[in-house]
């Protein structure tokens, strides 16, 4: 799977002939005044809070256990891979929104919908249709272990170490605040998204940039050891097992992608219901979900752990590792990684539940929408108090049979998706 989710990025990126990565820019300019829709009739919400709900969905435990995690399987090199798979993952993030927003329809509320499914129903044909079957039904599945019970179990688990609040408590208040947003709907997901994930993303920045800053003179030789560790592995050191290139080019590589979600198609679910003029314009801002997830929030993470040290004798792994790196440079720190591990996982359930929304309503009709909403809340509880490592293993692999049909359809309509890119720029 991760060959196959790369290599597709690094397909479509040279077809693309790096567009994504020269127009960085332009795709936060196009974010920024994205802010606003002009016409109704264009979509249901803004194409920034699309993005916000994409972010919303995307931004969550990966970028705090996740990178901790790469960094004590691959060693500090896993982040040069990391980096690696967001840039190729921008293209493929910008080809699922494309297609997306290209293939999308209006359903029998007149709200716009799109992702995967419609793509290859629209683009590929009925003869596919099967296909767009598979996706649905994966990601229907998938959406209640990776975007709801494991990340109230997060919740419910920091809250319990770090304050003391028992974990039935944190089911039923997270219960009531999600039946609150989800049960309003995409307009009331990206009305709270467009609020809470730019709060949550610069908050964090700021406080991984204090713990950069007591160990400001760690930071040259970090990023030296990141682009050494990446081509020659790294030897064992205090607590640390050591780490072949093989190691740090596989945990990078696979936490990137459980963090960015490039290749599993579901940053297309929210910006289809985006205002949008043209797809290349809202593949432009798409694109920039993956950019902000681990380029900038994934790597204040690592640079973090790595310059403190505390990766190297602590013994710790994923979210404790990240908690011991912020502690070592300010006091409070626990408590600050603590609130962001909550808030990031309180976001990735309202994101999820919207793609969620969308996979059940193309198999089963917009009748199934109040009953899955009611479900979606319900079950909350249940995921606090479980103990869910089979939900942990039975969601990795439905996400991973979720990319299977994305990915063919983002190869089969690759010509479509440049000759709209190549048509859009030859207009500007």
């Amino acid at each position: 799977m991760l060959i196959a989710i790369l290599g597709t990025g690094a397909f479509l990126m040279l077809a693309l002939k790096a567009m994504p990565l020269r127009n960085i820019f332009r795709g936060f300019r196009e974010m920024w005044q994205g802010r606003t829709k002009a016409d109704d009739s264009l979509g249901h919400i803004s194409p920034f809070a699309a993005l916000m709900t994409t972010l919303a969905a995307t931004v969550g435990t990966g970028n705090i256990a996740g990178v901790a995690t790469a960094i004590m399987i691959g060693g500090p090199g896993a982040l040069f891979w990391m980096w690696c798979t967001a840039l190729v993952g921008m293209a493929t993030k910008y080809a699922e929104v494309v297609l997306a927003v290209h293939f999308r329809e209006k359903n029998d509320k007149e709200h716009f919908v799109g992702g995967p499914m419609y793509v290859i129903k629209n683009g590929l044909g009925h003869r596919w249709a099967w296909l767009a079957f598979a996706f649905a039904l994966f990601g229907g599945l998938a959406s209640f272990g990776i975007g709801n019970m494991v990340q109230v179990n997060s919740m419910a688990g920091a809250l319990d170490r770090t304050f003391d609040v028992p974990t039935w408590v944190t089911g039923c208040v997270v219960m009531v605040v999600v039946g609150l947003v989800v049960l309003g709907g995409i307009k009331r997901i990206g009305n709270v998204a467009q609020v809470l994930v730019p709060f949550m993303c610069v908050a964090y920045v700021l406080a991984a940039l204090a713990v950069l800053a007591v160990n400001y003179q760690a930071i040259p030789d970090a990023f030296a050891l990141i682009f050494e560790s990446a081509f020659t592995g790294h030897a064992a050191a205090g607590g640390f097992a050591g780490a072949t290139i093989i190691a740090a080019l596989r945990a990078g590589v696979a936490r990137g992608i459980f963090s960015n979600e490039a290749g599993l198609g579901s940053a297309g679910i929210a910006q289809a219901a985006g205002a949008s003029e043209n797809p290349v314009q809202s593949g432009l801002i798409g694109m920039m979900g993956t950019f902000i997830d681990t380029i900038i929030v994934c790597t204040m993470t690592g640079l973090a752990i790595i310059c403190s040290g505390v990766w190297i004798n602590s013994g710790l792994d994923g979210a404790p590792l990240s908690t011991a790196a912020f502690e070592s440079a300010f006091a409070g720190g626990g408590y600050i990684l603590a609130t962001a591990l909550i808030i990031f996982a309180f976001t990735t359930i309202l994101g999820w539940s919207y793609y969620a929304e969308r996979c059940w309503e193309y198999l089963l009709g917009s009748k199934i929408i109040i009953p899955f909403r009611l479900v979606w809340v319900v079950v909350l509880p249940v995921g606090a108090l479980a103990e869910l490592d089979f939900v942990w293993l039975l969601a990795d692999t439905l996400n991973g049979l979720m990319a299977l049909p994305n990915l063919l359809s983002l190869l089969l309509l690759s010509p479509l998706v440049i000759r709209l890119t190549r048509d859009y720029f030859n207009k500007q």
